[in-house]
């Protein structure tokens, strides 16, 4: 696949699985879900699962926990799906160790 013409940045973007939980009483990121694209990180937001407001939450959720600007996670697979993946495309990977804790020493 070529990447001619496209962002550097974004054609060097990280996959994160996300299993998503809307309509919960707080959004909470954290814990591992073994979702159908590999082990995902649980997100759940108070949102509904109507019109991408659970999916626009959970971008803006998974941003402020990995400490990263909305515009840097966007949905690449998944928009009706509690089964998401997220491109976040960060020079600084110091989020990605904030990722595995979230989503593997979550209690």
């Amino acid at each position: 696949m070529s990447v001619q013409g496209r962002d550097p940045a974004a054609s060097s973007g990280v996959s994160v699985p996300v299993r998503v939980r809307p309509g919960a009483g707080r959004t909470r990121v954290g814990g591992r879900y073994e979702g159908p694209h590999g082990p995902a990180l649980i997100v759940a937001v108070g949102a509904p699962a109507v019109d991408g407001k659970a999916t626009e939450a959970v971008r803006k959720a998974l941003a402020a926990a990995l400490k990263l600007r909305p515009a840097a996670v966007v949905l690449r697979l998944g928009a009706t799906s509690r089964d998401k993946v997220f491109t976040v495309t960060a020079a600084d990977r110091e989020w990605e160790a904030r990722l595995t804790a979230l989503r593997d020493d979550a209690a």
